[in-house]
């Protein structure tokens, strides 16, 4: 059976239908009582987390408190997400148990090319250079997504939800010890002239940690974007700061006001599979995390060996992990480019996730380490030969929320700016995304075009997966997410694993040390049990020992209450209701 997959604006609810989204029907789902689990809120930064919370606690639904949520971020965690970047959220709708997921991704402007990251003789432009060069930013998607979530689910006015973070924009808001490290790493920052007067001294050193940092310019963007909605965002004064930043560094044309004034959020229906007796759903494309993700999981649930953690196991999830991952280099991408001919982006995601397909790569994972990994084929149709490997850099930056308001209506929101202070230009007191640099830098190898090509309007790949597990009733237990760039789906995929497989508690999941496959690579994270990376080496993998900075923030949901899960790895909190 396959996936459906829903692309048509016009459709406003993707249904969270067991029927639709794997191979069996299950229950028609019910929602938790309103009264029997309070609000709860988990995101990347104290005073984001504190600002959604007074929402949730002054009756505002979970839309209005990702809106604030998301003002407050793009203040205090500028170097991850904000307005001037793109974002996936997916929402959970208690009263009419629906699942809708919400694309807010960037678009190339009409100006993109192909070949838009070579050189004149050919080659792939440094990294650096590709990021900061102007033509690395799309069309920011974020606003005009929730503005859409808001209209369908808001509760309070629009204009209410920038107060805090015009607040703190006017009076000014600490350093936090995360940014400050950043702003220290990545000096090329300061190039910027917006950015140098922000967050650092006359030397050129970031302000000292705790330092209060003002943005009058942020505060305006939010003045206008509160008063005006969208329409003040992608036309007008905001409009032209953007299309100035950007063509000054890129060229005129490179960005117009036509394409920001084009711009349209998506509304799409989740990818979702049964997996250790629940159901798990996330982001279908132009993001790859969610099926790349459900293929990890249900791959690896094969080759576990009862409910504990093992080295097995951990072999089993990482040749799962590097047979999804080749999958994605070579069909995952913008959905209305995925296909060809008779088959489209629904039959591919269809035979990605069709328990058959699966089966079968699943039975690829021998007792040692593969030597070679390629992508299958997943349809009678073949598609493999015609297509060339994806070679973006896919950056490890972003930032992810999950929020439930006392309705029982959930959201878990990934959102970015894509690489570390997004292309480090900035416009009306953003930070603009370098989304653009998501796209495969070759559009093409020994003449097969790449899935993930630059072409104008088109939507970058992503590895966003914001998750929300469901049991076998269809009562939401669990929402998940976190940045990491590529690293992001085995950043989740192995919290759910320990959760949901090993019955491990979420935090001890989420703290757990991270073992991803991307790129080709094998990375675990320093401190690692050393017995773990010894038995695992015997298993023939060979592993980079590194620091894998994820930031997972969520719940899990039961009878009994809510269960926080707050990285450790990064600066951000949790907060409930009484």
């Amino acid at each position: 059976m396959s996936y459906p997959y829903v692309k048509s604006s016009a459709c406003l609810i993707c249904a969270l239908l067991l029927a639709a989204c794997g191979p069996e029907a299950g229950p028609e789902p019910t929602a938790l009582p309103p009264s029997s689990l309070p609000w709860a809120i988990a995101t990347a930064n104290p005073l984001a987390t504190q600002a959604g919370a007074d929402i949730l606690a002054d009756g505002g639904s979970v839309v209005d408190a990702a809106i604030t949520v998301q003002s407050v971020l793009g203040l205090v965690e500028p170097q991850s997400s904000g307005f001037g970047g793109g974002a996936f959220m997916l929402y959970y709708n208690a009263s009419t148990k629906e699942l809708i997921a919400y694309d807010g991704r960037e678009i190339a402007p009409a100006s993109a090319t192909p070949d838009m990251f070579l050189n004149e003789d050919g080659s792939k432009m440094g990294f650096y250079d590709a990021v900061t060069s102007g033509r690395s930013v799309g069309v920011p998607g974020v606003v005009a997504m929730l503005e859409e979530a808001h209209e369908a689910h808001g509760v309070k006015a629009w204009e209410d939800l920038f107060e805090t973070a015009e607040d703190l924009a006017t009076a000014g808001f600490p350093l936090s010890p995360r940014l400050h490290k950043l702003l220290g790493r990545f000096t090329k920052f300061t190039e910027n002239e917006a950015a140098r007067q922000l967050y650092y001294d006359d030397s050129g050193k970031p302000f000292e940690v705790g330092t209060k940092v003002q943005n009058p310019d942020y505060a305006q963007t939010l003045r206008r974007m509160a008063e005006g909605g969208a329409d003040a965002f992608y036309g007008g004064t905001i409009a032209d700061q953007i299309i100035e930043a950007v063509n000054a560094k890129a060229g005129d044309g490179t960005m117009t006001k036509e394409d920001l004034e084009d711009y349209e959020p998506v509304l799409r229906q989740a990818v979702c599979a049964p997996v250790f007796e629940v159901r798990i759903c996330s982001m279908g494309p132009p993001s790859s995390g969610g099926v790349t993700l459900l293929q990890i999981l249900t791959m690896t649930s094969t080759h576990l060996e009862g409910k504990a953690p093992s080295s097995s196991g951990w072999h089993g999830y990482i040749e799962a992990s590097r047979l999804a991952y080749a999958d994605r280099d070579l069909y995952l991408g913008d959905p209305d480019n995925m296909g060809g001919g008779n088959v489209q982006a629904e039959d591919i995601i269809g035979g990605l996730l069709s328990p058959e397909y699966l089966q079968a790569r699943a039975g690829l994972i021998g007792a040692t380490a593969a030597e070679d990994v390629t992508a299958g084929e997943p349809l009678a149709t073949p598609l493999k030969e015609g297509r060339a490997r994806d070679t973006s850099p896919d950056l490890p930056g972003t930032s992810h929320f999950s929020i439930r308001d006392d309705q029982g209506n959930i959201v878990s929101m990934t959102t970015t700016v894509e690489f570390v202070f997004g292309s480090h230009l900035m416009a009306g007191g953003m930070v603009l995304n370098n989304q653009l640099t998501d796209f495969s830098f070759l559009p093409e190898q020994d003449g097969r075009p790449a899935v993930n090509a630059a072409a104008p309007g088109k939507r970058p790949r992503s590895s966003m997966s914001p998750v929300i597990v469901f049991d076998q009733e269809g009562t939401p237990i669990l929402a998940i997410g976190s940045p990491g760039g590529p690293a992001i789906i085995g950043y989740v995929a192995k919290t759910l694993l320990a959760h949901l497989a090993w019955g491990m508690p979420l935090q001890e999941a989420i703290t757990l040390p991270n073992l991803v496959t991307a790129h080709g690579k094998v990375m675990i994270e320093e401190g690692a049990d050393p017995h773990l990376i010894s038995d695992l080496e015997d298993f023939g993998h060979n592993l980079t020992q590194r620091d894998l900075t994820s930031g997972l923030y969520g719940f899990a949901l039961s009878e009994t209450g809510i269960e926080s899960g707050v990285d450790p790895r990064r600066e951000g909190s949790f907060l409930k209701g009484p």
